[in-house]
C-alpha cells in the first residue's frame, strides 16, 4: 500500500500514539493499590451520571403537547428499564429498547 500524502500517514501515527498514551497513562500514574480515594469515587459514580446525562439528552426534544405525546419514548424507556431489572443485561436492554422505539415511531 502506498501513501499518497506522507503528512496524512504521519498525522494518523501521531494520533494513534497520543490515543495510546492517554489510555495507558492512568495505569502508569496510579500503580496497583495507590489510587487516590477521589479517583475511585469518580470511577464508581461517573458511569451512572453519564447514562443519566445521555437519557436527558435523548429526551430533551420530546414534544408532550403534540401527537404522539412522547408515547414511543416512554414505552421504549419503560421497556429498557424493565428488561434491565429482569435480565440484568445492558446489551439486551438497549437493543430491545431501540428496536421497540424504531417500531413505535413508524406505527404511532
Amino acid at each position: 500500500m502506498t501513501v499518497s500524502n506522507p503528512y496524512a500517514a504521519l498525522l494518523v501515527g501521531i494520533m494513534a500514539l497520543v490515543t495510546m498514551l492517554l489510555r495507558f497513562l492512568p495505569f502508569l500514574i496510579f500503580r496497583k493499590g495507590r489510587t487516590p480515594a477521589y479517583i475511585s469515587y469518580l470511577g464508581d459514580v461517573l458511569p451512572q451520571a453519564i447514562i443519566g446525562m445521555l437519557v436527558i439528552y435523548c429526551l430533551k426534544d420530546v414534544s408532550l403537547t403534540s401527537a404522539p405525546y412522547g408515547l414511543p419514548e416512554l414505552l421504549a424507556a419503560l421497556a429498557v428499564v424493565g428488561l434491565q431489572v429482569w435480565r440484568r443485561s445492558s446489551l439486551i436492554s438497549i437493543l430491545s429498547g431501540t428496536a421497540i422505539y424504531m417500531v413505535l415511531i413508524r406505527i404511532l
